[in-house]
């Protein structure tokens, strides 16, 4: 066993007092296991833009007690030099059910007391939602969720929010990291801060009660109030996580707690998820149970949150199938029904509506068509969430933002993904479209005779390493002088590469999105109106594509979105020869 290593593993003993994750590394080395060692001590996690999200192990690599107190000190500092009066405003601090994560709630409150910042401390697990919504109610100067999402259970993570209420973008994401490796000595263990400090304040009861009454705005505000029909009924599911509680008392704000059914089997908080594989409403398979508890009980519409509520899937039966809508379907629906009941006395063009680049175009082309802004985004929340907050203070009226990934935003309510707000909204539209004789399937192909078919064929390819991903991409843009000028049969009519910051569309060829180098990402335009981005995933082994066409019907774009897959599999990725996995 080398030298260093051993001083790592003794400078993680020296620090950590959490005895499970000092055992941990007191057996792998009497074991002399180095390899796992160096897996665990070698690099630290990483702090990005969603903040830290990993295993649960001992080790500066992983989520830990340790570095949850060392990440807590170091955005504590951070905050006290960037943002004005913190100890006074304080920080909100919430948390999913997931294991350890009311421990790691407890550190982080420790860690802020210590340096004498008050503490807004939710008493309950919580939807991460939440947070975003009570920082801004109390002013606070930040906010910290400690979830994984709709990760699998052995992870956890630590999810930070700007006093604006968006998740954290450049600079700060640095600026904490750095702040991090210079408070790296912890300070306090003390978690029973949470019961006796002075500085930390019992907040639920203060947000939440608000929080659903700005839903209640959101999906019904005064002059258009939508009669809820007492015939749609539905089923949810919140997937083993926190969101019933929530979703319960958004139900009974409208009027309608009677017409919900719950999934018994995944009701309950439960860290384990014992009934899903992934607790992922993505993920195939994952809404099984809730189509057996819907169609025991003749119900033709199922709601399902992630395990911390912010993401939103919807399914509907469709004479004798489930058709599970797409995040890109529900993103359209929701967007036309929040057009369509804006209220006939502000200008259209005010309104204003975002997606990420990875997204649908559906919302851009009914945008185009009704006369109100459309802006695309970077991938993620924390793009649409500071984008919208951009948007607002040029003076415009922004009203919601989806991303393909079952993301649904109100700024109204937060400016993050947040499935209950969405849920309120899109309940309140398939009443107001049961007035016109529509499902919310119905109204789907409505959209699509109005707007065109749009369809996807989005996958993603596993590579063997950052490495790969990087040779391929390279070999890519070496296909064509500046760039490939074809894929398949079609031409490519706007190449923008986000990575060496290119954009053959603008005059000065610079792109109208931010570029960043460390991340592999093209977008291509073609000369049909399809269009696809192929991206390195920034948190898993994956090269994502994204492609989407336009058809007079649904068979048509489908057809057409495959025929690009398959080009783009052929021509560029070439899943033999680089040693990638389809998925």
């Amino acid at each position: 066993m080398t030298e260093d290593i051993k001083e790592l593993a003794r400078e993680w003993l020296e620090l950590d007092e959490d005895e499970t994750t000092t055992d941990e590394i007191h057996k792998l080395l009497i074991r002399g296991d180095t390899s796992e060692l160096e897996k665990r001590l070698r690099t630290r996690i990483a702090f990005g833009t969603a903040g830290l999200r990993g295993p649960m192990q001992a080790g500066f690599a992983c989520m830990n007690s340790l570095t949850v107190i060392q990440a807590s000190q170091g955005l504590a500092a951070y905050l006290l030099k960037t943002e004005q009066h913190v100890k006074a405003r304080g920080v909100v601090i919430g948390r999913d059910a997931r294991h350890n994560s009311e421990k790691f709630a407890k550190l982080t409150a420790a860690a802020f007391v210590a340096k004498g910042i008050k503490v807004w401390w939710y008493e309950d697990p919580t939807h991460t939602p939440l947070v975003p919504f009570g920082l801004r109610e109390l002013g606070a100067a930040a906010g910290v969720m400690i979830t994984a999402s709709h990760n699998p259970a052995q992870d956890n993570g630590y999810k930070v929010y700007w006093s604006n209420g968006c998740q954290i973008i450049p600079p700060h994401d640095s600026g904490i990291a750095e702040s991090i490796l210079e408070n790296l000595k912890p300070v306090s263990w003390d978690t029973s801060a949470v019961d006796e400090s002075l500085l930390v304040e019992g907040a639920l009861g203060l947000v939440n009660d608000k929080y659903h009454k700005v839903i209640l705005h959101a999906a019904q505000p005064g002059r258009v109030q939508v009669k809820m029909n007492p015939d749609i009924k539905f089923v949810y599911t919140p997937m083993h996580g926190v969101g019933l509680v929530a979703m319960r008392q958004c139900t009974e704000t409208l009027g309608i707690a009677s017409q919900m059914t719950v999934v018994k089997e995944q009701a309950e908080p439960d860290p384990d998820f014992p009934t899903v594989k992934f607790p992922n409403p993505e993920e195939k398979g994952a809404l099984d149970l809730a189509m057996q508890t819907a169609d025991k009980a003749s119900i033709r519409l199922i709601l399902a949150s992630d395990p911390d509520a912010d993401r939103l899937a919807a399914a509907e039966r469709v004479d004798d199938r489930w058709h599970i809508f797409t995040g890109n379907q529900l993103g359209v629906l929701i967007g036309s029904y929040l057009y369509e009941r804006y209220p006939a006395s502000k200008p259209r063009y005010d309104l204003a509506m975002l997606a990420s680049t990875v997204s649908s175009r559906m919302l851009a082309a009914l945008a185009k068509k009704e006369g109100f802004h459309f802006t695309e985004t970077l991938t993620g929340f924390k793009w649409l969430g500071n984008v919208a907050r951009q948007l607002e203070s040029q003076g415009y009226d922004v009203v919601y933002a989806f991303e393909e990934a079952l993301g649904y935003m109100i700024p109204q309510t937060v400016h993050d993904k947040d499935s209950i707000s969405a849920a309120a909204i899109f309940l309140t539209a398939a009443s107001h479209w049961s007035t016109q004789g529509l499902t919310p399937f119905a109204k789907l192909q409505q959209l699509y005779e109005y707007l065109g078919y749009f369809e996807d064929a989005n996958t993603y390819l596993v590579s063997p390493s950052a490495a790969v991903t990087t040779s391929v991409f390279t070999a890519i843009r070496a296909l064509g002088n500046p760039h490939p000028s074809t894929i398949g049969p079609r031409k490519i009519v706007r190449w923008r590469d986000l990575t060496l910051g290119y954009d053959s569309k603008s005059e000065d060829h610079i792109p109208d999105l931010p570029v960043d180098a460390t991340s592999q990402m093209i977008t291509c335009e073609l000369d049909d109106g399809a269009v696809f981005t192929v991206r390195g995933s920034g948190t898993e082994p994956k090269i994502k594509l994204y492609i989407e066409c336009q058809g007079k019907s649904s068979e048509e774009a489908k057809k057409g979105a495959n025929g690009i897959l398959g080009d783009l599999l052929r021509e560029w990725f070439k899943p033999e020869e680089n040693g990638l996995k389809l998925a």
